[in-house]
């Protein structure tokens, strides 16, 4: 076996691979819970690779034979209906990971410096995830599948100038057909799965190039002994990667629970709508994509048209993913954990988790005025958690209560509201306006009345 490793070692660097990545990649000894989620997303990837390697074996990706190709699976092919429930399982369980991983980021800063790259690498992987999602939710032809195609490819015709050349390009044809499902197929088994392993792949190197970030923001590299090993880390293996066997284990219990005993968890996974054919003639009576869209679907409803445009809304919508890559440059705290950040940042947070969980439930519902009111404050607790974040998080702006500019902030926006509706032609979007302002009083209800007290993090991971 020696003799098999040395000559392999000498025309491909196994051994020097597998020190620097794992049995001597020193990571941080004080990981969470929160850092199970990093390599549970790449257990996932794996699986939804596997299984849609299977189901490509016996999908057509045809108009006229995709929903029977399927149904074939689920029921001829044998162990088809698992592969099948494993893979739509795995869609939804992928964002849950990530969701989750991006989160603990947000508590313990691990987008600050030196790690601005590998957060970008983050939400560019979250982006191409994004779009795998999309591409492959068409391809088994259904109902809902069909005509949330349409109505999301629709939504690039609202880009001026380019719109509808843009449409026509993505669904390669004037409308969703066969030309679109086999590109969709195209982009959703070859492209983008091979963008997404190298994204991954450059996110891996990115961070152990740099080192893991940790709960108490400590730089473990800082400090090392006489052998040059950090005095705070430890090998990532054994001691990391049998406790990340451990995290997959129980992951994949519950993951096998789902997919025995609950696979279209209740419409939310697999929607009813999705076991009907796709049929151009008939439109479902509500129309919602997949869950872990909705937040961003609902931002887009909030925003009204303007001028008979639904751009603006779309604008919207793309800008609530893509102001994820300025998070290193809003953020101007002194400290990267949330364990020594003081109650405004906390407060932010805990608005902004709210809001984007409320946009997720109100992205399955019908747009109705209130739900439609509702998605609007939200949408603005959303963005305020990101373009406020420079004011919020810089403590030499923010550390004198002024509680009687709370209260002015409070009182005029609220007159101006009872003013405007008192005129016999309120003037139009300032009742919404003053409302909206008067809600980021609220929101910035900390920063008014109590001073964002912040406490130095550790030299060390021992020293609290």
């Amino acid at each position: 076996m020696n003799k098999l490793l040395a000559w392999v070692d000498a025309r491909f660097p196994l051994t020097a691979h597998w020190t620097a990545h794992l049995s001597e990649y020193y990571a941080p000894k004080n990981f969470n819970f929160w850092y199970f989620f990093g390599s549970l997303a790449m257990l996932v990837l794996v699986i939804q690779v596997v299984s849609g390697i299977f189901l490509t074996m016996h999908y057509k990706p045809d108009a006229e034979l995709a929903f029977a190709s399927v149904e074939y699976i689920m029921r001829d092919v044998e162990w088809g209906w698992l592969i099948r429930y494993i893979h739509s399982t795995g869609a939804s369980a992928f964002f849950i990971v990530v969701y989750l991983h991006m989160f603990r980021g947000l508590m313990y800063g691990s987008y600050r410096g030196p790690r601005e790259l590998i957060w970008i690498f983050g939400v560019l992987i979250f982006l191409v995830l994004m779009g795998e999602a999309f591409f492959g939710y068409l391809l088994p032809w259904g109902q809902m599948s069909f005509w949330g195609a349409q109505v999301i490819v629709n939504l690039f015709a609202t880009v001026p100038f380019i719109g509808e050349e843009l449409s026509i390009l993505i669904r390669g044809d004037f409308v969703v057909s066969d030309a679109t499902l086999n590109r969709f197929f195209a982009f959703h088994v070859i492209a983008f799965p091979l963008v997404l392993i190298g994204l991954v792949t450059v996110h891996i190197l990115a961070l152990h190039e740099v080192g893991s970030n940790n709960p108490d923001g400590v730089e473990i590299k800082k400090l090392k002994d006489e052998k040059g090993v950090p005095l705070d880390g430890i090998p990532f293996h054994p001691y990391y990667s049998v406790k990340d066997i451990l995290g997959a284990v129980v992951f994949l219990i519950a993951f096998s629970a789902i997919v025995f005993f609950a696979p279209e968890m209740g419409g939310y996974f697999i929607e009813a709508n999705n076991f009907i054919p796709a049929d151009p003639l008939k439109t479902p009576e509500h129309i919602a994509p997949v869950w872990y869209f909705t937040p961003y679907y609902a931002v887009l409803r909030a925003v009204p048209p303007v001028l008979g445009s639904q751009f603006p809304g779309v604008a919207a919508m793309g800008l609530a993913v893509l102001i994820f890559f300025a998070l290193p440059w809003l953020d101007k705290a002194k400290v990267k954990s949330i364990r020594y950040r003081g109650a405004t940042y906390k407060w932010f947070l805990a608005a902004f988790v709210v809001s984007f969980i409320g946009l997720g439930w109100l992205g399955i519902l019908p747009a109705t005025p209130l739900y439609t009111w509702i998605a609007r404050v939200l949408s603005v607790v959303y963005f305020a958690f990101f373009l406020l974040m420079p004011w919020y998080t810089d403590s030499s702006r923010v550390g004198k209560p002024n509680a009687k500019w709370f209260i002015v902030a409070l009182v005029v926006p609220a007159i101006g509201v009872v003013l405007n509706a008192a005129q016999a032609k309120p003037l139009p979007y300032v009742t919404e306006l003053l409302f909206f302002v008067h809600l980021a009083c609220f929101v910035l209800m900390p920063m008014y009345l109590k001073g964002d007290q912040t406490k130095p993090e550790p030299q060390r991971v021992t020293d609290k």
